[in-house]
């Protein structure tokens, strides 16, 4: 059962350690690209409506993406790939989550999205629990008590502004997610990371475009309120091939090593990671989330380690 790589002898667990290493470099990665999107979101959000961002950003990922796949897998694979099931975790667990954390941001506030997203690593627990693919030992509940008060302690969030529907709006998001990333990761074995990533994204898309058929057809919003300008294109290029197309990619690959339980402990320091990218644009420091986000890392350390006597 993940995350115990470990099966008896040296070379066993020097393999684990290895695999550690490198999940939690991939989840490191994967955060650091991630958080370059939220610079560029709050540049794009002031003349998009959140429908349209979603859905321009999701169409840009898969026009990018789809090819990439093709030569990686080959057209055969891509055809005979599990499609209905990927409309299912990218319809549900990108789009539908995308959405209902704009629309929590919309009827809360950053503060609150942000404490609900801490608790990330116990919502991907429970569901690693409930597959089955988990044994909960005492370290590893520890550290995700520890991640989410880290995670709390790197948003600066002592309470939420507002909670009722936004707030709920925003766990059924981030449970959504953690669900349609452990899925993603398990149950596309025949796919590359690229595919795995690019076939759910594609579901996501097409939820994307029935909200947005949806909301034209209520009278709201659903086009950019300027002209698409150089500024725009640069912007929505990170935010969909960087923050999502390469962090998903990256984020996949980290479970497939550590599970999608540990791999979320890893969110709970981007805010860390935009501070540092804000600090290049002119932000100050903020030790209040360096401190935050040295504590999830203390988090990720406890969360792996083992007995010496299993160890041994």
């Amino acid at each position: 059962m993940s995350p115990d790589p470990v099966r008896g002898n040296t070379l066993a667990v020097s393999a684990g350690q290895n695999s550690a290493f490198s999940g939690n470099g991939l989840a490191v990665a994967s955060m650091l690209t991630w958080a370059a999107g939220f610079p560029a979101a709050e540049v794009l959000l002031q003349t998009w409506p959140p429908v349209a961002l979603l859905t321009a950003r999701l169409a840009l990922a898969v026009v990018v993406m789809v090819p990439i796949w093709m030569l990686i897998d080959g057209p055969r694979r891509v055809v005979s790939a599990r499609w209905r099931h990927a409309m299912i975790v990218g319809g549900c667990g990108i789009g539908v989550a995308m959405f209902l954390m704009i629309v929590a941001q919309k009827l809360t506030d950053p503060v609150t999205v942000a404490i609900v997203a801490s608790c990330a690593p116990l919502m991907a627990t429970l569901l690693e629990l409930a597959a089955g693919t988990r044994r909960l030992r005492w370290n590893f509940a520890l550290g995700v008590v520890v991640s989410i008060v880290g995670g709390l302690i790197a948003t600066s969030a002592l309470a939420p502004a507002q909670l009722g529907l936004g707030a709920a709006c925003a766990v059924v998001s981030t449970g959504l997610f953690c669900w349609a990333s452990m899925a993603t990761a398990r149950d596309f074995p025949e796919l590359s990371r690229v595919g795995r990533t690019t076939i759910t994204f594609v579901g996501g898309l097409l939820m994307a475009s029935l909200l947005m058929f949806g909301s034209a057809q209520l009278g709201m919003d659903f086009m950019p309120a300027t002209s698409f300008d150089i500024q725009q294109a640069g912007m929505l290029v990170i935010y969909a091939l960087v923050s999502m197309g390469l962090s998903q990619v990256l984020f996949i690959a980290s479970i497939g090593k550590l599970g999608v339980a540990l791999s979320s402990f890893h969110i709970n320091v981007a805010p860390f990671y935009v501070m540092l990218i804000m600090l290049v644009l002119g932000e100050e420091w903020n030790w209040t989330r360096a401190l935050g986000a040295g504590i999830v890392a203390m988090a990720v350390i406890l969360a792996q380690e083992r007995r010496s006597a299993r160890a041994a």
